[in-house]
């Protein structure tokens, strides 16, 4: 019985394993990238694209898939695993490097006393069942109180008391504790938006304040509201060593004469000698230039040479 028309009809049904191409394939196992640097056919990709793509698809993942099986494993719960050799490639990440995770304070304490961390088995051995059993969870070891048959009631305790129910809240309060601790760590890894918004509002606050004439002296005070501190004065000792009061006067001494020269330099005018304004305010007693003006032009057309009597004249 002749059976090579049957094998020729199932080999063209189903290709080969093997990718036969000019120029290799280019693999990177790592990264689980193929690379085809042969030319396009165009006869085939303007035939039929669809057709040319699944063709050139193909090819590449059987070269991967070729490539993976060629690799070294390891064993594992799941099965064999590929031990996938370094990246051929270097591709830039997509983000920035992930931040380190802030330690929590038991993390701290452990890391400041030399503790070392312990990972707990999920199961722990039963010495009344004689089997292992959970730790936690459904028929953990922590409800053993609560299911238990018998409990022993204290003397002192009330009509009403249940131990089952002391039990739990007690279990359930310790996982409240441990959740809330949860959230103060995060709370402070993440940095307390809270907090930030409080201190602006403070700084602001304090801005508001110093922005009215008494420079917020006598203005109304909020229930709570902190003192503003501002900046202290500071007055030198009275009693210094000689050599630093000696270089005080010695510098105060050249201020004068810098500012001296600085004067003599200057071109000096009427003004800088006499200061009209303070004349004329002295002159006038306060009421101003054109009150003085006034009452001088007013003294010359009433008093004259020969006139008496008036402001002008003579008395």
């Amino acid at each position: 019985m002749d059976v090579s028309n049957i094998l020729a009809s199932h080999a063209a049904k189903y290709q080969s394993v093997t990718v036969e191409k000019e120029t290799p394939l280019d693999v990177d196992p790592a990264l689980l990238l193929v690379t085809d640097l042969n030319p396009i056919e165009e006869e085939s990709y303007n035939e039929n694209l669809e057709e040319h793509l699944q063709s050139l698809a193909r090819d590449g993942v059987q070269a991967l898939i070729a490539s993976l099986f060629s690799l070294p494993t390891k064993s594992s719960p799941d099965g064999p695993l590929a031990i996938l050799p370094p990246p051929v490639y270097q591709l830039p990440r997509a983000k920035p490097l992930p931040k380190p995770k802030p330690q929590t304070k038991w993390e701290k304490f452990a890391a400041a006393k030399g503790i070392q961390h312990k990972v707990r088995d999920k199961k722990i051995w039963d010495e009344e069942k004689q089997d292992w059993v959970n730790r936690w969870g459904r028929n953990g070891k922590n409800r053993e109180v609560e299911e238990q048959w018998i409990h022993e009631v204290p003397l002192n305790a009330d009509i009403d008391y249940d131990p089952r129910k002391v039990a739990r809240d007690e279990r359930k309060g310790r996982i409240a504790k441990n959740e809330k601790k949860h959230e103060q760590n995060l709370a402070r890894a993440a940095g307390s938006p809270r907090k930030e918004r409080k201190e602006e509002i403070d700084r602001t606050l304090a801005t508001t304040r110093q922005s009215t004439a008494s420079m917020g002296k006598f203005d109304k005070k909020l229930d709570g509201e902190k003192k503003i501190r501002g900046v202290k004065r500071k007055f030198d000792p009275t009693e210094v060593p000689i050599e630093t009061e000696k270089k005080s006067s010695l510098d105060l001494i050249a201020k004068m004469e810098s500012d001296k020269k600085k004067m003599s330099r200057e071109p000096r005018t009427e003004e800088s000698d006499l200061n009209v304004r303070k004349a004329v305010s002295f002159a006038s007693k306060g009421r101003g230039g054109v009150a003085l003006g006034r009452e001088l032009s007013r003294g010359k057309g009433r008093g004259g040479k020969g006139g008496r009597g008036g402001r002008g004249g003579r008395r």
